[in-house]
């Protein structure tokens, strides 16, 4: 008989596989031997608070009794949410504060991630510093007054007392006891198990079965374990950062980010913009609970959509109480079926309309000087991709292209601060980017000069790996002023601006209102052309040459823009489009019907309804936009819509398709019909 070192290496893989899944399964089955037999059975998802805009960026969430505690990043206070609804703020004096916990005396335990502490509130509200040095960044062991943190973002409480600490930037889960704070796990930054463990951006942390804690490990992409001997396992995600549910070592993760666990032992994640969970069957099994996109939507918890979910914890009655963040609400899973759904016209108050959004801070170029005015290369609602006969393989296009050259600097356009805990994201590609609560920067070597020399700014934390730059992230808290560099131009040749918070982008022509830009060309409507419901064109034509509509027709216009001082090649995206019909010079339709809007971001869902075949555009070859003016998308609204002659009176008609920029002008092109049955 061979020996496992004899067989081939496809064998050897699963026979490992095998014995960690046993292990796995067996640790498990110790830790929750008290679980029950089901899930977590949420059917509902409503919003609790924050539908006036009561908050800026809720983060963490603690119960205590009947009442909700919940920080807020933005405002940098903590809130005391009653049962009637009903909110104050119950503590201030914060610098960005993260996850909150209570202890067993009924000390509100605070996560103060931007002034590097841990802070405890008493129930007058009146705050103390149980560990590290305000203000100051770094990693220290020993005396709590001593210590150091760098970013801390989770806590959790034990119940011997202790507190527990994702030391978010230093990598390290820490521990705050006796007056003093230690490592328990954790080193430098990666990713590994066992005593000598790496962690990768640790968030959200809580107590689990038999003293261990659970990590939300959010760079790694993983659920780890520690042990009360602060040895590590891997519980659940295989570090791949997509969504799937699966066996918690099959299983992937986008990027978790709170963790909690249940009555009956069941782990509730969130995980990107979806919540999941962990258990609550025979064996362990991960679930999402939510829908798996960013959104904003009650009712059905399964379709339920959240934006950057970022604290969770139970009510006193089981419901899953939920932080989220980027949507500024408050938001409850439930089994109870009186659960209030959040409304369309909710959701839109809670919008920033472009109007106040400008009215915040002054608009200005990402380029010195900040008042000269540039050329636009893209806009918001642009295809990029391609739309082709058999497939979509597009999206929007989300912001401004501002181009400039090959390594210019690149500039904060507005003074804000990070929060989110992973601003910075796809390091060393062409889509470097960093994204503030109110504008993104894409194209960009953040932090970076063009020769990829880092800047001499502690804001940027940088990791190198074999003696070559590796990642770079920007802790949460953290401040830029308007007109510091935010880094250099990489080979795109071009800032891309994003404008309005994550899911709720608006057009930066309108919310940010750069300074000298104009534009006096019309759009220009070069053909268009008739198709029917199969999506072949109309080209029939009676003696006058007139189109005959005798079916339903889809209108498609071949349309562009263009601004003052742009190149002659840069077309952009008309700003709406729309169409009239008018019989013997009348109007039959009410005239500029703005069919298609860029004034918000459309759903993504919405490109092949915006988009016709052939439409395209890139960083290279011809940019061509078919515009389908009869479907109607405005902000996250989209539904198809055709010309149905069985609605007109047979006769001769005038088709009129309108296309207008931001600044008014508008552009048109009349085409002959005649409308047969």
């Amino acid at each position: 008989m061979r020996s496992v070192t004899d067989l081939p290496n496809t064998a050897k893989y699963a026979k490992a596989i095998f014995f960690v899944v046993i292990a796995l399964i067996a640790a498990w089955l110790s830790a929750c031997s008290s679980a029950g037999d089901t899930g977590p059975l949420y059917t509902n998802a409503s919003t609790v608070a924050g539908i006036s805009r009561e908050f800026g960026e809720p983060f963490g969430i603690a119960v205590k009794g009947d009442e909700i505690f919940v920080s807020d990043g933005e405002k940098n206070v903590i809130y005391r949410i009653l049962p009637d609804g009903s909110h104050s703020v119950f503590a201030t004096g914060f610098d960005t504060p993260s996850a909150i916990a209570f202890d067993k005396d009924g000390l509100l335990i605070v996560a103060d991630t931007g002034s590097h502490t841990i802070k405890a509130v008493n129930d007058k509200g009146e705050v103390s510093v149980v560990a590290g040095s305000d203000g100051i960044a770094g990693f220290r062991d020993g005396a709590a007054s001593e210590a150091l943190f760098s970013g801390p973002i989770g806590v959790a409480v034990g119940d011997n007392g202790a507190i527990y600490v994702a030391d978010t930037y230093n990598d390290r889960i820490r521990v705050i006891e006796n007056g003093s704070v230690r490592t328990l796990a954790g080193s430098s930054r990666g990713f590994a198990d066992g005593q000598a463990a790496m962690f990768d951006t640790p968030l959200g942390i809580a107590t689990w079965a038999e003293g261990r804690l659970l990590v939300a490990d959010s760079g790694n992409r993983r659920i780890r374990v520690i042990e009360s001997d602060g040895s590590v396992w891997t519980l659940a995600g295989n570090g791949s950062g997509y969504l799937k549910d699966e066996v918690p070592a099959l299983a992937q993760f986008v990027s978790p980010t709170a963790v909690a666990v249940d009555e009956q032992g069941v782990i509730v994640v969130a995980d990107g913009n979806s919540i999941r969970s962990i258990g609550g069957g025979l064996f362990p099994f991960v679930r999402t609970l939510s829908a798996d996109r960013r959104g904003l939507r009650d009712g059905n918890a399964e379709f339920s959509r959240f934006n950057r979910p970022s604290g969770i914890a139970f009510s006193a009655n089981g419901d899953l109480l939920i932080t989220d963040s980027d949507n500024g609400l408050v938001r409850m899973l439930t089994a109870r079926t009186d659960a209030k759904a959040i409304t369309a016209d909710e959701i839109a108050k809670l919008r920033y309309s472009a109007e106040e959004f400008r009215a915040m801070q002054p608009g200005r170029w990402p380029f010195a000087p900040a008042d000269r005015p540039r050329e636009i290369a893209g806009t918001l609602g642009e295809i990029r991709g391609e739309i082709k006969e058999d497939d979509a393989e597009a999206w929007f296009h989300n912001g401004l292209d501002i181009p400039n050259g090959y390594g210019e600097t690149a500039r904060f356009v507005r003074a804000e601060k990070v929060l989110d805990p992973d601003a910075v994201q796809n390091f060393d590609t062409l889509r470097e980017l960093i994204r503030m609560p109110a504008i993104g920067y894409v194209h960009i070597r953040i932090g970076r000069d063009a020769s990829g020399k880092t800047y001499d700014d502690s804001r940027f934390l940088f990791d190198t790996a074999n003696g070559k730059l590796s990642d770079i992230r920007v802790r949460r808290g953290t401040r830029f002023a308007a007109g510091e560099p935010v880094g250099t131009l990489n080979a795109m040749n071009h800032v891309h601006l994003i404008a309005g918070k994550p899911g709720a982008e608006m057009n930066a022509l309108d919310a940010l209102i750069l300074p000298g830009i104009s534009d006096s060309i019309a759009p220009i409507i070069e053909n268009v052309r008739l198709f029917d419901a199969d999506r072949v064109e109309m080209e029939t034509k009676n003696a006058e040459g007139r189109i005959i509509l005798d079916k339903k027709a889809r209108v498609v216009a071949k349309a562009y823009d263009r601004k003052d001082g742009n190149a002659e090649r840069r077309r952009l995206a008309p700003y709406k489009l729309g169409y009239a019909l008018l019989k013997d010079g009348e109007t039959v339709e009410k005239p500029e019907r703005w069919n298609i809007s860029f004034e918000k971001m459309p759903t993504g869902l919405a490109v092949p309804y915006v988009y016709g075949v052939g439409s395209h555009s890139g960083a290279t070859g011809e940019t061509i936009f078919n515009f389908i003016v009869t479907n109607r998308v405005l902000g996250d609204a989209f539904y198809e819509e055709m010309l149905d002659p069985a609605t007109l009176e047979p006769g001769k008609y005038t088709l009129r398709v309108f296309a207008a920029d931001f600044f008014g002008n508008v552009g048109f092109r009349d085409v002959p019909i005649e409308v047969k049955r």
